[in-house]
């Protein structure tokens, strides 16, 4: 999906990020109705919820709404103004903003450990900014959107676990009001950065192999946060936050191969210390919750976890 979003966000002759990525939620909704019918004619075959859309839950659903819109506008804005190679790097402190949220909003200190680990995870994003600046092919906008965007995936996962019982902890309802939701908001940000201009005045705006890469676009895109919420509902946010970015790595080396680029020693250095800090981050926190389950109730409780993090070693 990063690799086909890069494409149609790097349409010089369709500046308009928002479109297509609200083009991709209403993908989304299209594909949730489509699921429940087949669920309905083929009940053996497709498992799939009934939903019908209920006000109330779409409303207790919206906080997620709005930092999921933060969340993929912000990827997508960043994925516009750098390439994928260093897209890794741009969006690679997630675990930190995780420590920094967990802070400010808990009142809860990290250990030496783990605050040893978030800084190798932020040596390797400045290093890796480095040597873009020394490539000449830094963009700060990228930079800008990329810290954004990290901030956004943490609170995501955060407000993911919160909203579930509202759905009665279904992944597919998620998805549906999520994605509805989406749409709504994404309108009033596409006429106000004038983006319905742009649109029409595009000059393939009646291709159909456009649409149909922005429709795979979407399918891309409902699968993930299928597998996303499933994630978060069954492991932790900090689970997904440090997959996502092993994911992000392997990404990398694919984008680098595939463009046949020559990136320097220090360059590949960041991006091993990224993925070396978040997964030193990992076992730092499994170590503590091993602890933490050894300790009587009242000392657990002394402790706060990240909220939706399970009290789980297997993190």
């Amino acid at each position: 999906m990063v690799f086909l979003n890069n494409y149609l966000l790097d349409n010089r002759e369709l500046d308009a990020p928002l479109f297509v990525t609200f083009y991709q939620c209403v993908v989304t909704v299209g594909l949730c109705w489509l699921m429940q019918l087949l669920a309905k004619m083929c009940p053996g075959v497709v498992d799939f919820p009934s939903v019908k859309f209920d006000l109330k839950t779409s409303r207790e659903v919206l906080p997620l709404s709005v930092v999921f819109i933060g969340m993929i506008t912000f990827n997508n804005l960043c994925l516009k103004f750098v390439g994928v190679a260093f897209y890794t790097v741009g969006r690679s402190l997630s675990t930190v903003f995780n420590v920094l949220f967990s802070f400010i909003i808990l009142k809860q200190t990290t250990s030496m450990h783990a605050l040893i680990c978030c800084g190798i995870i932020m040596g390797g994003f400045w290093l890796g900014v480095d040597q873009e600046g020394l490539a000449g092919s830094l963009s700060w906008s990228g930079v800008f959107f990329g810290v954004l965007a990290s901030a956004s995936v943490s609170l995501n996962a955060i407000y993911t676990k919160k909203v579930m019982p509202a759905v009665d902890g279904s992944i597919w309802k998620l998805c549906f009001y999520n994605n509805i939701n989406a749409c709504i908001l994404f309108l009033p940000l596409i006429l106000v950065f004038g983006e319905v201009g742009r649109v029409a005045s595009f000059s393939r705006l009646t291709d159909l192999s456009f649409w149909g890469m922005m429709t795979l676009g979407g399918v891309f895109g409902f699968a993930i946060g299928y597998v996303t919420g499933l994630q978060i509902k069954f492991t932790s946010p900090l689970t997904h936050n440090v997959s996502g970015t092993a994911k992000a790595c392997a990404q990398t080396v694919i984008a680098v191969v595939y463009n046949s680029s020559s990136k320097s020693l220090l360059w590949w250095t960041s991006n091993m210390m990224v993925l070396g800090g978040s997964s030193a981050y990992t076992w730092v926190k499994s170590r503590e919750m091993q602890k933490t389950a050894h300790r009587g109730p009242q000392d657990s409780a002394k402790e706060k976890l990240l909220p939706g993090e399970k009290e789980n070693p297997g993190v």
